[in-house]
């Protein structure tokens, strides 16, 4: 049988790569700053995903209003795992969630032409009482990716799909600690 809760990541020993899309009143400050800054918003839950092209499907690869940035957020790995260690599975019971620091759901991946995929996806949300800890203790850069992405954008539409693949961000399986992965349904 074939593991279907993955944690697929760009990652070293020390930072683990998340992708955010923005607008670019949002967007560009925040590069600028390589931080994030007003107008950000410190005041509500904040998605983060480790999966590239669930991101592109979810921005029509950088084109939704609202969503025309797409951000590398490099952030510590200990910060990663602090977000998963206090987080609640968006299925679980109503008043569990919304107590919970942190929401987990899992999403079908997706391929590079937007397809899903038969194995899951996971979204991080950082709720609202560790916004600041994110944005200013576990984010150690920020990188527009928006070029590189309507670049790949551009060799998908033309069907040069190899070409496509080759400039796609390196994703391989995160390991998570047993107690948590078994919380967050992530396969061992």
């Amino acid at each position: 049988m074939t593991s279907q809760h993955h944690i697929r990541a760009d990652f070293d020993a020390r930072t683990i790569v998340v992708y955010q899309a923005y607008s670019p009143a949002v967007a560009g400050p925040a590069v600028r700053a390589n931080r994030f800054v007003a107008p950000f918003s410190f005041h509500r839950m904040t998605w983060i995903k480790p999966s590239f092209l669930w991101l592109m499907h979810r921005s029509n690869w950088a084109r939704k209003p609202g969503q025309e940035r797409i951000l590398a957020v490099r952030i510590t790995r200990a910060g990663w795992e602090e977000a998963l260690s206090r987080a609640v599975l968006t299925t679980a019971a109503p008043a569990s969630v919304a107590e919970a620091p942190v929401h987990v759901q899992w999403d079908p991946e997706r391929s590079l032409r937007g397809a899903a995929l038969n194995h899951y996806s996971i979204q991080v949300g950082v709720g609202r009482g560790l916004i600041r800890t994110f944005a200013e203790e576990w984010v150690v850069g920020l990188t527009d990716l928006t070029p590189r992405v309507q670049k790949i954008a551009a060799l998908r539409q033309s069907g040069r799909a190899a070409q496509a693949q080759r400039l796609l961000p390196p994703e391989r399986i995160y390991p998570v600690p047993r107690a948590v992965a078994e919380r967050l349904r992530i396969d061992a």
